[in-house]
């Protein structure tokens, strides 16, 4: 029976391989293939192509709110509870 240290070596379709040597072009890796085509009919893919579309942080605002929470100047409970009511509603919608 063949090293089964998963670093070097790899069941892959019923073999035992060293995915280093293996070729990995998309046509042969099947596996890749599947998860890149059904990344977007499954909930985790479409919570990650959401997460891409998002813009980027605007660092002075970010700086801004962290200076008024610890200065006692921003309700975070209730700015919490707004932003995860947003977020379940865009996951849900």
């Amino acid at each position: 029976m063949p090293d089964s240290d998963s670093s070097r070596i790899a069941r892959i379709e019923g073999q035992w391989v060293n995915p280093l040597e293996r070729d990995l072009t998309p046509d042969k890796d099947l596996v890749m293939e599947q998860i890149l085509d059904n990344i977007n009919s499954t909930p985790i893919g479409q919570v990650l192509k959401k997460i891409a579309s998002l813009p980027e942080i605007r660092q002075e605002k970010v700086l801004n709110l962290r200076r008024e929470i610890t200065e006692g100047r921003y309700d975070l409970a209730e700015r919490l509870d707004l932003a995860l009511d947003r977020v379940l509603e865009d996951l849900t919608a």
